[in-house]
């Protein structure tokens, strides 16, 4: 019999704010330790938490994308536990009432023949705070603790056990994120922790109850993600093929050998003695409030793919790329409405392609493109008419991005428009005719393949310059003898 893998993941999502989630201090990735942290983050007596406003509404926004409840009342409670990297010896967090239940995430996976869609369920996203982080140096066998990140605000987002395999997991992983991305709710920058992910998973025959479950934690990229998981499910399966019994326990992944190991004791709700935190009152939100937020939701990353696929003809692979970024995909879409159905198709793969490697060579961004959507626009405009063929576009879009200009001024300056004047088109094919009489010949005897031979010629004489479609016209004419 085989064996079935289960699997949920907790993601760890920190919440775009200025501020951390109770205090004042800057909620921002830091290379100095120890420089964003108060009174309030360390626990300090007196030190009262207050609650950030936004971090309420990047919860609700993403709550509401995922399709859950924003429950009108939530509460926080404190999670109690002792760790070098948690200086209060206490988590505030939500347990009994979070902030979102329920909602579900489609992902898509690519099968055999066709690609699958799949439902996730997902359980529920509670606030909470961020814990510290200690530093392993080689300090003669001793570690640091910065505390920037205490104190960060964290959505967590915990799923339904649905998945069964290491590819179901990434694929559901990687959705969220850009979901969280497209929201502006998280940059998702996995180096820097503010996107990590907790997975749970346990291994049954096919039919059985549940198994024992082992959580592997802080995983922060997607690939060491499949690795853990397939790592993990396997040793649940020897253990239990060679009688042993999987205990429950927290594990980590070792990325430098392929394998997890044992970290501690996987803990109950009860090991952290949750109570009702005294000092923050029952979280209140108006229905008004919340439906405020739901209408100023964006058009969602998979509605826009489907879109692109119907409106402006895109295979679901290219729509997927051109939506995995909101602001990649806002670009597209900008030029594609200058340019009209007709052209959205190129313009797709303009994108993705020519813009897409000048942008991976310098290391930006679409945010920081040298050039616009109204400039890619203007220069597809002018291959579609055209005034320039596709080759001479390509290197009309490099001395865009190297000189800022605009493509018309770079085509007038340097001479770069299509020759699609007939009477000089006409001249130069004689001319060419003429020097090459025995090819002439070989062609008006059968030799078709040599019209290439003369079309080539005609391009070098031209640098590429002559309107393909006239000058085979033209040169048809001419050897036809007319």
């Amino acid at each position: 019999m085989t064996w079935e893998t289960v699997i949920g993941l907790e993601i760890h999502a920190r919440l775009l704010t200025r501020g951390k989630i109770f205090s004042p201090s800057l909620s921002a990735f830091c290379g100095s330790p120890n420089v964003n942290i108060s009174e309030v983050d360390l626990g300090l007596p007196g030190a009262l938490p207050v609650l950030n406003r936004a971090a309420v509404e990047c919860a609700a926004r993403l709550g509401l994308a995922l399709g859950g409840r924003v429950n009108l009342e939530s509460e926080f409670a404190r999670k109690n536990y002792f760790y070098p990297d948690l200086p209060k010896g206490y988590q505030i967090s939500q347990y009994e009432h979070p902030i979102v239940s329920g909602g579900e995430m489609r992902i898509v996976l690519d099968g055999a023949e066709k690609r699958v869609e799949k439902r996730v369920g997902v359980t529920r996203a509670h606030l909470e705070e961020d814990a510290g982080k200690l530093v392993h140096e080689d300090w003669d066998a001793m570690s640091g603790v910065d505390l920037n990140r205490a104190g960060s605000p964290l959505l967590e987002i915990v799923s339904e056990p649905d998945m069964r395999s290491a590819a179901e997991a990434s694929a559901y992983a990687r959705e969220m994120r850009r979901l969280a991305r497209w929201l502006g709710v998280c940059d998702g920058e996995m180096q820097e922790g503010s996107f990590r992910v907790d997975a749970n998973i346990s291994v049954r025959r096919p039919g059985e109850d549940f198994g024992v479950r082992c959580e592997i934690k802080n995983l922060n990229s997607f690939r060491f993600l499949e690795q853990a998981i397939e790592y993990e499910a396997a040793r649940q399966i020897r253990v239990k093929e060679e009688g042993g019994e999987v205990l429950q326990e927290t594990r980590l992944f070792d990325s430098a050998k392929g394998e997890t190991r044992t970290m501690r004791g996987k803990e109950d709700a009860h090991d952290y003695r949750y109570f009702p935190d005294p000092d923050l009152p029952v979280l209140r939100l108006s229905a008004e409030w919340v439906e405020e937020i739901r209408r100023g939701l964006p058009e969602l990353p998979r509605a826009r793919s489907a879109r692109f696929v119907s409106e402006h003809g895109l295979g679901e692979a290219e729509a997927e790329l051109l939506t995995s970024e909101r602001a990649l995909s806002d670009f597209y879409e900008a030029a594609a409405r200058k340019l009209g159905s007709g052209g959205a198709k190129a313009c797709a793969n303009w994108v993705v392609g020519d813009l897409a490697a000048l942008l991976n060579k310098d290391g930006v961004g679409i945010e920081d493109s040298r050039i616009s959507a109204d400039g890619l626009a203007g220069l597809l405009g002018r291959v579609e008419s055209g005034e320039i063929s596709g080759k001479t576009a390509k290197e009309v879009l490099e001395k865009m991005w190297r000189s800022g200009e605009d493509s018309g001024a770079i085509i007038a300056r340097e001479g770069l428009g299509q020759i699609s004047d007939e009477s000089e088109l006409e001249r130069l094919a004689r001319e060419i005719v003429e020097r090459n009489a025995k090819q002439a010949a070989d062609y008006r005897g059968g030799k078709e393949r040599l019209f290439g031979f003369f079309i080539g010629q005609m391009m070098a004489a031209t640098k590429g310059r002559a309107n393909p479609k006239t000058a085979n016209e033209i040169m048809r004419r001419v050897l036809g003898g007319n």
